[in-house]
């Protein structure tokens, strides 16, 4: 049966598919719509599969908290280019899972991956079929939420990177623009972890035995080498959790004597630093 361009238009306004690719569903499904929808979403499944092993190192943190600031909100989907993720569909498709994100709280990301969004598919389905219109595999890679007594937001390169900041104990206190201080020492200095007894044990372990192994190499004596590692393990410390890091601003104070010059009870209770590039 002929195809009226009414017909393709139609399809495109359901869809936001091309005109060839518009056309061809209908040809295929003989001018049914849904059969033609069906085909389309199809589509963005075979060139996930075909593109599957193409490496996703572009793409978009979207961060926001709740509207007294109590919880934070981050979701990153990544693309094969920085020019998809430029893409006006990519980026309000990513606002609309943010926002359903925001609404509902799922519990982790493969939760947040099933969340009806928009007209019911999963945020998962949406993207699908995304990249059937692209032509470029897209994944959500990454969700957090965290909660405190005041949420700090950031968004830094072009939002390639976020940050969340939960801050309890600020009784009533305006920490914004501590929190904005903080979010960005964060996402400069990447430390990966709150204090000292929040670093992973496999992590302390890999860096005892690469200092000293350093230090074997430098010829100090063998019963002298568990020392020196511990020494190297503080300067580690130092460098890698966020309260130990000396303040950017004023490095003669560290993260934790900042706080307590605001507040005594004032504390971090958790981060976030995610960033969809390498």
């Amino acid at each position: 049966m002929a195809i009226s361009a009414q017909d393709v238009n139609k399809l495109r306004q359901m869809t936001g598919a091309g005109v060839m690719d518009c056309k061809k569903a209908l040809d295929e499904a003989q001018g049914n719509f849904e059969e033609a929808v069906v085909s389309l979403r199809k589509k963005g499944q075979k060139i996930s599969e075909k593109r599957a092993d193409m490496e996703v190192n572009e793409g978009i943190v979207f961060v926001s908290t709740n509207a007294d600031q109590t919880q934070g909100f981050l979701v990153a989907i990544n693309c094969e280019t920085d020019f998809v993720a430029k893409n006006e569909e990519f980026v309000k498709l990513g606002n609309a899972i943010l926002a359903k994100a925001i609404e509902t709280q799922p519990n982790g990301l493969e939760a947040l991956k099933q969340t009806p969004v928009l007209d019911g598919r999963s945020a998962a389905e949406h993207v699908t079929e995304l990249m059937g219109k692209i032509g470029e595999r897209m994944e959500i890679t990454a969700y957090e939420h965290v909660k405190g007594d005041k949420v700090i937001s950031y968004i830094h390169l072009g939002a390639k990177l976020g940050v969340l900041v939960a801050m309890d104990g600020v009784n009533g206190k305006d920490v914004s623009e501590l929190g904005k201080d903080i979010a960005m020492q964060i996402a400069a200095m990447k430390p990966i972890a709150l204090d000292k007894e929040d670093v992973d044990a496999s992590v302390l372990a890999k860096e005892l035995d690469i200092a000293k192994e350093q230090a074997r190499q430098e010829g100090k004596p063998e019963a002298m080498l568990e020392k020196i590692a511990q020494g190297k393990l503080n300067k580690f410390y130092k460098e890698s959790t966020i309260l130990n890091q000396e303040f950017v601003k004023d490095n003669s104070k560290t993260i934790a004597q900042l706080l307590k010059e605001v507040d005594a009870n004032l504390k971090i209770n958790a981060f976030k630093r995610i960033s969809v590039t390498k």
